[in-house]
């Protein structure tokens, strides 16, 4: 890779990575600090609400998209801002009161994820304008793996050594805005116009309102093959929306202790994740989209077969080596859905209208995470109804449903091999 496209995609991979930061912390570590300090459960349960803005971003994406300083460029007017609220936030976190009322803190945690859902629109514009189609593997590895990154350093990584230290909670978010700062320091010296110069411009479009922004937005997404790729995105990863919310319970109610699980599904999951991603990356770029996506959504119907197995014969009766079958089954099914979603990302990306850059991939990234949360929410109900052994196989035929819809969607779509 050129020098210049190793430069797009690593500071891409730093902006992602800041993005990670206060949502892995929110979902990973903050109902942890809570209970430590004796916060009600009740309280902890309505953390997951701090998570709204990741969810409500395409609604004040136009604004992104339209306004900007040019002294600047149309990216980084947002992004150095967000940085640097997110930055303030954080040092904020480090000395807000968690006795006797939460409140102050989950309310910084509520801002972090604005400032860094916010961050998030200009950064995936900034990704549709510097990305060539030839970059788009190697930049959605970044994006994908730099936005884990963050969420293991501000769930897990940073919580560690801040503990370790003897720095306590205060030291956790002082630790996250000194990485915030870093890359804003690095982003005040990068010119995002001089950093495109080889690939598409990153000069604004000839928008005269956010009116004119959301036209153009409402032609793309009234395009027949915009509807199958809608619906290729809600239903991408239904399969694993049944499995994973109730794998872990399931391995629970088999006797596998909850450190163990924590550590072959929080630290060996993750790691194959991160894996996987980098990999959707490489397919991306060595086979294009269009050839890697039938090869790794076959891989996924084999990799949720093993947790199909393990809820309908259990752990124990598997093998001599129950818990490394479990190990397998976890890293194989991350491993997979890691690629896959790098894959799509840089699907969406192609398909994505580039005068709206920041609008049209934020309406798209917003759809993919609606499309996965209905199913989730009601993983545990149908387990329950149906039991779990029915339910994962009712995942894997949805997986292998996915793959069948994609070759027959192919033409309409217009994909090249």
């Amino acid at each position: 890779m050129r020098p210049d496209r190793i430069a797009r995609v690593a500071f891409l991979a730093a902006l992602y990575l800041v993005q990670g930061l206060p949502f892995g912390f929110q979902a990973n570590a903050l109902s942890a600090l809570l209970r430590d300090e004796g916060v009600s459960m009740t309280h902890i349960t309505l953390t997951t609400a701090l998570a709204l803005p990741w969810s409500l971003k395409a609604l004040w994406a136009p604004f992104v998209d339209r306004h900007h300083w040019s002294l600047l460029g149309r990216r980084r007017s947002w992004i150095l801002p967000m940085q640097a609220l997110l930055a303030l936030s954080m040092i904020g976190a480090a000395f807000a009161p968690i006795r006797p009322d939460p409140w102050p803190l989950l309310a910084l945690v509520l801002v972090m994820n604005l400032f860094a859902a916010t961050m998030d629109i200009a950064v995936d514009g900034l990704a549709v304008d510097l990305l060539a189609e030839g970059e788009l593997g190697a930049g959605n590895a970044a994006q994908v793996v730099g936005y884990k990154v963050g969420m293991l350093a501000g769930g897990g990584l940073l919580v560690w050594a801040s503990e370790r230290f003897g720095l306590g909670w205060s030291g956790l978010f002082l630790a996250m805005s000194a990485v915030v700062g870093v890359v804003l320091v690095i982003t005040l010296f990068v010119d995002e116009r001089r950093l495109a110069h080889t690939g598409p411009s990153a000069e604004a479009p000839a928008h005269v309102s956010v009116r004119a922004i959301l036209g153009t937005l409402r032609e793309a997404m009234a395009k027949p093959s915009a509807r199958w790729l809608v619906l290729l995105l809600v239903t991408y990863k239904l399969g694993e929306s049944l499995v994973d919310p109730v794998f872990l319970p399931l391995l629970v109610d088999q006797g596998i202790e909850r450190a163990t699980i924590g550590l072959w599904v929080g630290t060996y999951g993750m790691a194959a994740s991160i894996a996987g991603s980098l990999l959707g990356g490489v397919l991306a770029s060595r086979l294009s989209v269009a050839r890697a996506f039938p090869i790794v959504g076959s891989l996924r119907v084999l990799a949720l077969s093993m947790p199909w197995a393990i809820a309908l014969l259990g752990v124990r009766p598997i093998g001599a080596l129950p818990g490394a079958f479990v190990i397998a089954s976890t890293c194989a099914e991350h491993l997979v859905s890691g690629a896959l979603t790098t894959l799509m990302f840089a699907f969406m990306m192609q398909h994505t209208d580039r005068r709206i850059g920041a609008t049209h991939y934020t309406l798209l990234a917003t759809l993919e995470v609606l499309g996965k949360a209905p199913l989730a929410m009601a993983s545990g109900w149908i387990a329950d109804t149906m039991g779990a052994g029915v339910s994962f196989g009712i995942a894997v035929a949805l997986a292998a449903g996915w793959v069948v819809l994609f070759t027959r969607t192919r033409e309409r779509l217009s994909i090249a091999t």
